[in-house]
């Protein structure tokens, strides 16, 4: 790789300097740029042809250089020969203008080192086609090398010689004298133009008569370069030393045997014995055996016999030549009418562009490109020529690769793009949109192609908005996504909903139903079809326009419509249509195929859902219910959650503060009876809950014990001091009975009980005033009152342990658990009383033993009331079950004189407790 690198920076640096070399200090150089070597020709093909380029203008050029150092082994007088030779045939061609004559853009420049001299962009020489590789760059140019003559090349470039001459002939009357491939020059369009004219001898006759020609005698001893190509002279130029237009037409006879014969003229000639050789060629050329001629094409074969004819006369002219069938070619023909376009009018140019398609195909690519291609983009200045013009460029475009696409066409189409006018050009690019977005680049269809595309769209003709939506579609996966989101489909929905036309309105819709599938899903249902809802008209064509949509999208496997979206907007929309007066039958059934359709799939797709959802359930409720009925010894433990077991104790709190007020016939406060009502609201929840589903979360270290309800009512109880008992004076309905904390051993009341409630020891009636310290009953409900106003302490209440009883029965309260839950019963829970104790009242022993009253063998009679059952009305709670409570033993009576039960106490228990 490396010896590769350094070989080829060898060949650079060597041309660099062979061009330094030998155009250094040359006049030439400070107005044109000069590149590589390319090719070689002129006499003894000693002028070298090196690419460039016009410094101002960036013109290309071709410049000619006769390097002075290969004369160097000739004497100075020789050299000055040489060189003059040389100056006189450049300026000969400098003077001379014509097409089929080489151009030259600057004169001949002489410097110390060499001379030169500008034209127009050269290919190669002739010679240099036909295998001549003398004084060409090593390595050799591909191009070059592998440079083949097509037919109608050559066919075209002997006609275009034949005019040459003709042109010499009669209207400068002049005879180019050194007629060959050497001084034949293809020009970069594929042209031949003569060059050459070092040996030219103009006419010494005025131009009125018939011209005359005096030529030099052949004189060996002169240098090469200094004498014609022997083997393309004719014979009587060297014989005779006499010569006119006729030697001429005998080097193009040699020239067109040359060219069917890969380079090799008719005769081979010895350049030491001249004269011999030319005596010896005279005989062959009278004697001319057919296979000497077996390589020139049929048609033409005569034609050339005549011009090697010795007799000069025989020879056809200039003229004649360029008239003769051979070059009559349908391709020569095309190409020698675009050589003289110019001469045209537009209506005659019109009429061969049209017929200009035909043609093309039979042509060579190369011809086409570069001989046909520069004449037809040349007309892109004459605007109503362009709509017959471009079809051609585009068709020519078609069979270029895209590197020269790029190079040799699209500069030339990209000021076309933005012509508006005739309108004809715009429908032409829309038929080829596929050609155009295939080679040419994304920065240059974004920038040129595509705008042409929206300036359609919105253009003021309803047939070019009909084509371009009709076209859209060919090469809509050509178009970049967000061109196509951002810019094509906003122009097409402007152009349904403010048009007027209804091809047009169709054709949008057939449009938009075509390019869907290069849409994503989404874009779709938020852009496509909310703007179907906005179409205004309601044609059967535009209705079956739009259900098209709607099923193309829907039955898409790449988009389709959630059910959703069908449900809330799709459907309504679709079915809102279908009534629609204008449809036929037909019409009718196709948009009630596809509501049909969609609602199927909404069922199928939301039953699916439920069933995954129902079966989900079903595994959810069966795995809860197998869990309930094999729980585990941490689930068992774990039933009576702590938090709820407070929740029971500070109900049974409540509900113990709530009998005390009911026996002590107190009346609550708004607060309390909302706090109550609350209460009995929680409590209620608390029985209608479902049951706790097991937790699988591994139990704690320490088990959790059952917490002693007794004992939390017992620590309750404090909380009835914040209760309004203790903030003024209460009243106790009462008939005529009195409250006492114990009476005296001396004190009696007959045919009364006394009740022992827990009070201080303090709470006693007075010795004095009337009543025993009570007020007088004033007239009421109940009869009298009787008031207290010490603050009340139910530590006491259930202390008396003189009293001896059975154990209290508290299974009323196990019917606030669950009777699925396991639980410990509220008797288990209750401490057995000591032995030998009395029994206390049933109420109290809920309660405990209590203390010991200060009024020593005094004991406190319950209360009995007719018609009230033991636990103070609490049958009108609830929460409790009045039947589970015992009653007592023995009951003591009441002396129905002293209190008698009043008929309301009942009702009043249970308007308070509902």
């Amino acid at each position: 790789m490396e010896s590769m690198l350094n070989k080829l920076k060898s060949t650079v640096t060597k041309v660099t300097a062979d061009v330094t070399s030998a155009v250094m200090g040359n006049p030439v150089t400070r107005e044109f740029e000069v590149g590589r070597h390319i090719a070689s020709g002129g006499p003894g093909m000693c002028w070298r042809i090196y690419n460039g380029t016009k410094k101002s203008t960036k013109q290309e050029v071709a410049v000619f250089v006769f390097d002075k150092k290969i004369i160097d082994r000739y004497q100075k007088f020789e050299k000055d020969q040489i060189i003059d030779s040389l100056k006189k045939g450049v300026q000969q061609l400098t003077r001379l203008r014509h097409p089929r004559l080489l151009t030259v853009q600057h004169p001949l420049e002489e410097s110390r080192d060499c001379l030169a001299f500008c034209t127009e962009p050269v290919f190669a020489s002739l010679a240099n086609v036909l295998g001549q590789w003398d004084n060409l760059p090593s390595p050799l140019p591909t191009d070059i090398k592998e440079y083949k003559l097509y037919d109608v090349e050559t066919k075209y470039g002997l006609l275009q010689i034949s005019e040459g001459l003709s042109f010499l002939h009669s209207g400068v009357k002049m005879v180019h004298g050194n007629l060959c491939p050497e001084n034949i020059i293809l020009n970069k369009s594929g042209a031949w133009k003569i060059m050459g004219f070092d040996f030219s001898i103009s006419s010494s006759n005025p131009s009125d008569a018939e011209p005359k020609y005096v030529c030099k005698e052949w004189d060996p001893n002169l240098p090469p370069l200094c004498l014609p190509n022997p083997e393309y002279v004719a014979p009587e130029y060297i014989l005779s030393v006499s010569c006119d237009s006729a030697s001429d037409m005998y080097s193009l006879g040699v020239i067109v045997h040359a060219v069917f014969n890969e380079g090799k003229p008719v005769f081979q000639v010895n350049k030491q014995d001249i004269f011999k050789s030319f005596s010896r060629q005279l005989d062959q050329l009278s004697r001319l055996s057919p296979g000497v001629l077996s390589q020139i094409p049929e048609e033409v074969r005569e034609h050339v016999k005549m011009l090697l004819s010795v007799t000069a006369n025989v020879r056809p002219d200039a003229d004649q030549m360029t008239k003769i069938p051979f070059f009559d070619d349908v391709g020569a023909v095309t190409l020698q009418y675009f050589d003289s376009l110019f001469q045209r009018d537009n209506l005659q140019k019109s009429q061969f562009y049209k017929g200009l398609p035909k043609v093309l195909p039979k042509l060579p690519k190369r011809v086409v490109v570069y001989r046909i291609l520069p004449a037809l983009t040349s007309e892109f200045v004459n605007p109503d020529m362009v709509p017959f013009v471009l079809p051609n460029v585009l068709l020519i475009a078609e069979e270029c690769t895209k590197e020269e696409y790029v190079r040799l066409i699209l500069p030339d189409l990209t000021p076309v793009f933005k012509q508006q006018e005739p309108i004809q050009i715009l429908l032409i690019f829309l038929q080829k949109m596929d050609l155009l977005l295939t080679k040419t680049p994304p920065e240059d269809i974004k920038n040129c192609v595509l705008p042409m595309v929206y300036r359609a769209l919105e253009a003021p003709s309803t047939q070019i908005q009909e084509l371009c939506l009709n076209i859209i579609p060919t090469f809509a996966n050509l178009i970049d996504y967000p061109s196509m989101k951002n810019a094509l489909i906003p122009r097409i929905k402007s152009a349904c909903l403010q048009t007027s036309s209804l091809a047009v309105r169709v054709n949008s819709l057939v449009c938009l139903g075509k390019i869907l599938e290069y849409l994503d899903k989404w874009f779709v249902i938020d852009e496509i079809l909310p703007f179907l809802q906005q179409i205004p008209s309601r044609e059967p064509a535009v209705l079956m326009g739009i259900l098209g949509i709607y099923k193309c999208t829907f039955t898409h496997k790449k988009l389709g419509i959630p059910k959703e979206h069908l449900a809330g907007k799709s459907l309504p929309h679709l079915v809102s249509l279908s009534i629609d007066n204008n449809l036929n039958l037909n019409q009718f059934n196709s948009f009630m195929a596809v509501i049909r359709e969609m609602l199927s799939r909404m069922e199928a797709e939301h039953k699916t859902k439920l069933e995954q959802l129902h079966s989900m359930q079903e595994q959810q409720r069966s795995l809860n219910l197998s869990n309930q009925m094999n729980p585990s010894e941490e689930t068992k433990n774990n039933l009576n959650p702590p938090n709820q077991v407070r929740d029971v104790s500070a109900i049974l709190a409540l509900l113990f503060i709530l009998c005390v007020c009911v026996f002590l016939k107190v009346s609550l406060t708004l607060e309390e009876k909302q706090r109550l009502a609350k209460e009995q609201e929680q409590a209620a929840k608390l029985r209608s809950q479902q049951p706790l589903a097991p937790q699988s979360v591994k139990p704690a270290t320490t088990t959790t014990q059952a917490k002693d309800l007794t004992s939390s009512l017992l620590n309750n109880m404090t909380s009835i001091n914040s209760l309004s008992l203790n903030s003024g004076p209460r009243t106790v309905p009462m008939q005529s009975g009195t409250l006492s904390s114990g009476f005296s051993s001396g004190s009696t009341m007959s045919g009364m009980g006394t009740i022992s409630n827990g009070f201080n020891s303090t709470m006693g009636f007075q010795t004095g005033g009337v009543g025993m310290g009570m007020r007088p009953a004033t007239p009421s409900l109940y009869g009298g009152m009787a008031t207290t106003t010490s603050t009340p302490n139910f530590s006491t209440l259930a202390q008396n342990q003189n009293q001896p009883s059975k154990p209290p029965d508290m299974s009323a309260l196990d019917s606030l658990f669950s009777a699925n839950k396991p639980k410990v019963s509220l008797n288990q829970m209750a401490s057995k009383p000591a032995t030998g104790a009395a029994a206390p009242s049933p109420w109290l022993n809920q309660f405990g033993t209590g203390h010991p009253t200060q009024t020593a063998g005094v004991q406190a009679v319950p209360l009995g009331m007719p018609g009230v059952q033991g636990g103070f009305g609490m049958q009108a709670n609830p929460f409790f079950n009045p039947q589970n409570f015992s009653q007592p033993a023995t009951a003591p009576t009441m002396n129905t004189g002293m209190l008698k039960q009043s008929t309301s106490v009942n009702t009043d228990l249970k308007d308070l407790f509902g």
